[in-house]
């Protein structure tokens, strides 16, 4: 990844901009309580999700159905230790107020248990419950729980009530568990006799200890590649882990969130895929506590959805070099705007797969050039580059390729990692 002085224009066969792809700002702040030990607490995000919409998804998932009189535990690995824990809770799309029983933070020992010793009930201004309104957002009250980077932590919620349909994070890439009745505080995981591979209402976890909050945690932003999609499960293979991962082995170890959505677009809404890029960039990217850097990849589902025979958004536009480009510079002023440094990523190579046409790869080749040379992002990682095939650049080489010439395998996370120039960040 290199930093690009250069600021010459280049020349691109464009379309007009797509009408209403303007960003809107997600303004609404994460409501907190004072921390528990009467200090003001230096928070900085350890681990994020992206909340969706209640969707079919994938896989099968309960965000439709919501729950009821429900137990659910979800376990996410953080890149940030420190002595005190909370957690961010999102009903960003729920129709009513999602009403928290209880909750409890633990570290993980294996599949639904967690170590005895370490649970700890959670408050929310100092009560067991609490009551998150429609459309809003949560974090609880600090709870005392030594965490080391890279520890897996369990998140329990007990839903004594009906939710109906559940923000929720389509693909996890991990194990969240759920059992009826209330079972928030069980070191077990008897209980939870039921499955998933999605994450409900949980955003972020956060970490804060007795030095100062810092400010160089990472975003990576993005679609599936970011998500993590064709990544082991339950190994936490994504990029974002590879890259927390080598910052640590070079003696840089710092928070990597991870805020990519499956099939996500930087122009364009959509039911399955989240809100476009424009729209969610403020609240899972630049509003993420201890932010300093956002490094972004996304676009091929903007170009590539309207190549599919059958595409799973609809309708699906036909978007222009120009449109993308100039969609991708909103992100970059929105970013420079809240003091946070931009970092641009090329799109990786996408031939063969369902996405790949003419138009889709004349767009791809003139964003990649853009940018590689317009000296736009403060500074930009060539993953077409590192992942390419030497014997036909349109494809991403064979042994990193995870089967549908779109999505790179967990080879393919740590060579995309690999590829960042650290220094940049």
């Amino acid at each position: 990844m290199t930093a690009v002085a250069t600021t010459a224009a280049l020349a691109l066969t464009a379309g007009a901009v797509l009408t209403g792809a303007h960003a809107t700002t997600h303004a609404t702040a994460y409501a907190t309580a004072p921390a528990t030990s009467g200090q003001a607490a230096g928070w900085s995000a350890a681990w994020a999700a992206s909340p969706q919409r209640p969707s079919a998804g994938f896989k099968g998932n309960w965000s439709e159905a919501g729950f009821d009189g429900q137990t659910v535990r979800q376990v996410v690995r953080v890149t940030e230790g420190g002595t005190r824990a909370r957690i961010r809770l999102s009903n960003a799309y729920g129709a009513s107020p999602l009403r928290i029983a209880s909750a409890t933070v633990a570290r993980t020992t294996k599949g639904a248990a967690v170590d005895k010793g370490s649970v700890r009930r959670l408050t929310f201004d100092g009560k067991r419950s609490a009551s998150v309104p429609a459309g809003g957002q949560l974090a609880s009250d600090a709870a005392g729980l030594r965490l080391d980077p890279f520890e897996s932590v369990t998140v329990t919620l007990h839903l004594a009530g009906t939710t109906g349909p559940a923000t929720f994070h389509a693909q996890s890439f991990a194990t969240s568990y759920r059992a009826d009745g209330d079972h928030a505080a069980d070191a077990g995981g008897e209980a939870f006799g039921e499955s998933t591979e999605s994450w409900y209402y949980l955003a972020g976890v956060d970490v804060s200890g007795p030095g100062p909050a810092r400010r160089d945690g990472v975003v990576l932003f993005g679609d599936s590649i970011t998500d993590g999609f064709a990544s082991t499960t339950d190994r936490n293979r994504r990029w974002s882990d590879a890259l927390a991962e080598r910052l640590t082995e070079a003696g840089d170890q710092r928070p990597v969130l991870n805020s990519g959505i499956g099939g996500n677009m930087v122009l364009n809404d959509s039911a399955w895929y989240g809100d476009k890029g424009l729209g969610r960039f403020q609240r899972d990217a630049l509003d993420l506590p201890g932010v300093g850097t956002v490094l972004v990849l996304e676009g091929v589902n903007d170009i590539g959805f309207s190549e599919t025979d059958e595409p799973t958004y609809k309708p699906a536009p036909t978007v222009s070099a120009r449109q993308l480009i100039d969609g991708h510079r909103e992100l970059i002023r929105a970013a420079h705007a809240k003091g946070v440094k931009a970092v641009g990523a090329t799109l990786l190579p996408l031939g063969g797969s369902d996405h790949y046409g003419p138009h889709a790869a004349a767009v791809s080749d003139a964003f990649n050039t853009w940018v590689r040379t317009s000296g736009e992002y403060d500074a930009y990682v060539d993953l077409d580059k590192a992942l390419t095939d030497p014997g036909d650049p349109e494809r991403i080489a064979p042994k990193y390729d995870s089967g549908d010439h779109l999505h790179p395998n967990d080879a393919g996370y740590r060579a995309m990692a690999r590829a960042v120039e650290l220094g940049e960040l």
